[in-house]
């Protein structure tokens, strides 16, 4: 048994009818009259035990459970296991899309469905079976996140649970499920944030975030010149489910070619539209991106537009010559210095769509890349990414660590992008399990790599190369600290003015801090929370 919840007014069992009451024996226990087959005990319905009935079940459903399983069971990523489920089970259009936001949604809520559910048991949530906890959840999210009839979140939910976990479980999830049907959201949230003891606590809990993340999300706003009154339209940012963005990788394809593909080889009511800051960027709709040609042959590519703006800012950014030229110089101000502007670097190249990006550009340069990533998995990932790409634009894709590189090839490259590995708190609306297995511990471990990759990455690039130093992360801890301690200890770095280069790609428009690095925003700028430092070693 997995528990039971307390529900008032729940119907009582007995009190059957007998032929001298109305009806007679043709009404059931609780007073409602069956048809004469029924009362004779011919009924189909009466031949079997509810737990011994057919477990017949809503495929969509089926899947969206299976993903939560499969995430908690083996830390799977939603993202790479929902696609090859719904494939498999020919799940597809409406069905799909139902899946789809039942999964994704369920695990970006989970913190809130959490609070809600312990409100409905008599036990804490530690003691619920996990399997019985998941379907309290997706039964949650319909009730209160979707647009889901009450009557079918619950019963579709307890026929999952009988067909899963078993007819007492099933019993449990429908008194729960039927007792957080009885409020509203708005109701709900009132009841779990009442006791919060400040503001940012209580955004936590509302807007389902670990208390932690919540307030360096505020420290990060704060320490990036914005208010800290952004932080609810921040968390709740990282509740929607980001739109699909295409890079259109260029010298491969362009962004109206790879339009006129959805519009004529993609079947459905799919939709696109520019993106509003990378003149690379293409938004998807009401398409698989995997049916599209130039994304099957690696022309395109399915990147975060915020992605696709670091990289292209970090690519427009001169170098320098090699010796004699000051801050702010040119080739043109020596003759005859070398400017050479030719062997790029991607340090932390996995899974590959930077790199593919940088490639792209790199052969309509006459430069070449090398890809380094330190996991051999992730380093074929990335030979996948590039196929497309002319084959002069890629000198190799290695397999090293990339805090070695500097020591190992000094001065060797023009340019150097560090992709650092991070916490990824810039994409919680993209991977909604991240903040769920991320602890502040994991902040000094991955501190120090960033760290060590950044003094690498400067050591690798020759004097007047660039580098730049990206993470998916607004973490001051993983942002300015890690520039500011890597700069402290060296004295051959500048810092560049990162937001003219941003500018220079999106335009004048696009709301940048008065700073020169550049923090982008879910709830600003419709994109992954990507932070850029652009640094020149000085020549």
């Amino acid at each position: 048994m997995s528990g039971e919840a307390r529900t008032p007014g729940s119907p009582q069992r007995g009190g059957g009818t007998g032929p001298d009451r109305p009806g007679g024996d043709r009404r059931d226990a609780q007073g409602r009259e069956r048809g004469a087959a029924r009362a004779r005990g011919a009924g189909q319905r009466s031949e079997s035990a509810p737990s011994q009935r057919a477990k017949v079940t809503d495929p969509a459903r089926n899947v969206a459970f299976d993903v939560l399983q499969e995430v908690a069971s083996s830390d799977a990523y939603a993202n790479l296991v929902l696609p090859p489920l719904l494939r498999v089970r020919g799940i597809r259009g409406r069905d799909a899309a139902f899946a789809t936001e039942l999964a994704y949604g369920t695990l970006r809520l989970r913190g809130r469905y959490d609070a809600i559910v312990s409100r409905c048991v008599d036990r804490p949530l530690d003691q619920v079976d996990p399997n019985v906890l998941d379907l309290l959840r997706l039964g949650a999210h319909q009730l209160l996140g979707m647009r889901v009839a009450q009557h079918a979140a619950v019963s579709e939910t307890v026929g999952l649970a009988r067909a899963r976990a078993g007819a007492g479980s099933a019993q449990f999830v429908n008194a729960v499920l039927r007792k957080i049907s009885r409020s509203t959201l708005e109701e709900w949230l009132e009841v779990i944030s009442a006791d919060a003891p400040d503001d940012v606590t209580r955004l936590a809990i509302t807007q389902s975030h670990p208390v932690w993340i919540a307030r360096a999300m505020r420290e990060a706003l704060v320490g990036t010149g914005r208010s800290a009154d952004d932080l609810a339209e921040l968390l709740e940012a990282d509740n929607t489910a980001p739109r699909v963005t295409l890079v259109a990788r260029p010298g491969l394809v362009s962004r109206e070619r790879l339009a006129g593909e959805v519009t004529h080889d993609v079947r459905g009511d799919a939709t696109t539209a520019p993106g509003r800051w990378a003149p690379t960027a293409l938004v998807l709709s009401g398409s698989d991106p995997a049916a599209i040609p130039a994304v099957r042959h690696g022309a395109a590519g399915v990147q975060d537009e915020g992605s696709q703006l670091v990289t292209l800012a970090f690519a427009a950014v001169p170098t320098l010559p090699t010796a004699g030229a000051g801050t702010g110089g040119t080739a043109g101000d020596l003759p005859g210095a070398a400017n050479p502007d030719e062997r790029w670097l991607d340090l932390c190249a996995g899974p590959g769509g930077k790199a593919a990006l940088l490639a792209s550009l790199a052969g309509e340069q006459g430069a070449r890349i090398v890809a380094n990533e330190v996991a051999p998995h992730r380093a074929r990932l990335v030979e996948q990414a590039l196929a497309a790409v002319p084959a002069d634009a890629v000198e190799r894709v290695q397999v090293g660590d990339g805090r070695r590189v500097g020591v190992e090839e000094p001065g060797a490259y023009d340019r150097v992008l560090v992709d650092a590995p991070c916490t990824g708190l810039g994409a919680l609306r993209r991977r909604p399990e991240s903040r769920w297995r991320r602890t502040p511990g994991d902040i000094a471990t991955l501190t120090t790599l960033q760290r060590e990759l950044l003094g690498s990455a400067l050591d690798a690039v020759r004097p007047g190369g660039v580098v730049g130093y990206v993470t998916c992360s607004p973490h001051l801890a993983e942002t300015q600290l890690v520039v500011k301690d890597v700069l402290a200890g060296r004295d051959d770095v500048e810092v560049l003015d990162a937001a003219a280069a941003v500018r220079q790609v999106a335009g004048d428009d696009i709301p940048l801090a008065d700073r020169t690095d550049v923090q982008l925003w879910p709830h600003v700028h419709g994109t992954d929370a990507m932070h850029l430092t652009l640094l020149r070693r000085r020549a």
